[in-house]
């Protein structure tokens, strides 16, 4: 698979990873590092209720009022709002070049780009990075732990979990007056979702159990991304294309 296959079918696995279903399988002994199996399911069934009757048909509804353009700019000022945590990041990752590009980018955007709506950032050559606490702690060789579903945040670990604190508590939104801060938290939820709305097809698509799927997809995406598109062996390929390049192509 190419290089850009591949990064098609990781961001694709991120989105199914982030949409949850229901699960039918028998519980696991934990071999799977997943010892918390039986509450993650029952999370995971909790997710799913809630997803498929209150916010994928409110999904739906602002996908259907809202102009393509106008959501490409929401998601635009969610994405920079939050870039200080990828910022911050990418300085306990001791990446100077990403560092220096990274803080360019958001002044750029925040200021020329009307505080992220638009990015004129990449048009100067200045490309968008994801980086989180959970990468760097895996970069320094910390272990992901035990799997976790998280009640209306989905997959999860314990390495992984530090980086939700961070990243709440290096984002300027979340200081701002709750009038504010509340409706631009349902606002980012509902574009969230919006997005994930082709892509959570290739869950239920899926041969696997949808549970088993969803942990799985969730830990190439994290392995992916620590080790920027270039993981240490070929499982991700190897699993992509035997369970999911069909349904992937669909969409991509």
């Amino acid at each position: 698979m190419h290089q850009k296959s591949k990064f098609h079918a990781m961001a694709a696995l991120l989105a199914a990873g982030l949409v949850t279903g229901c699960a039918s399988a028998p519980e696991g002994n934990g071999d799977s590092g997943d010892p918390m199996e039986g509450m993650n399911r029952k999370f995971y069934n909790f997710n799913d209720t809630l997803d498929r009757n209150i916010f994928e048909p409110v999904a739906r509804g602002y996908v259907k009022v809202t102009p393509d353009p106008v959501r490409a700019g929401v998601s635009k000022f969610f994405n920079n709002a939050n870039y200080l945590n990828v910022i911050a990041n990418d300085l306990l990752q001791g990446k100077p070049t990403q560092l220096a590009q990274d803080t360019g980018r958001f002044v750029v955007n925040s200021t020329v780009g009307v505080g992220g709506l638009f990015d004129p950032a990449t048009k100067l050559g200045m490309p968008e990075h994801d980086e989180d606490l959970g990468q760097t702690l895996g970069t320094y060789g910390v272990g992901e732990g035990a799997y976790l579903v998280m009640p209306m945040m989905g997959p999860n670990s314990l390495r992984d979990l530090p980086g939700t604190a961070s990243s709440f508590l290096l984002n300027p939104i979340n200081y701002l007056s709750f009038p504010i801060t509340f409706p631009l938290g349902a606002l980012a939820a509902i574009n969230t979702r919006a997005n994930l709305l082709e892509a959570s097809s290739i869950r239920d698509q899926a041969a696997l159990d949808p549970y088993t799927f969803v942990r799985e997809a969730y830990r190439q995406q994290r392995e992916f991304k620590i080790y920027d598109g270039n993981p240490p062996d070929d499982d991700f390929e190897e699993y992509i294309e035997s369970e999911a390049d069909a349904a992937i192509l669909k969409i991509y």
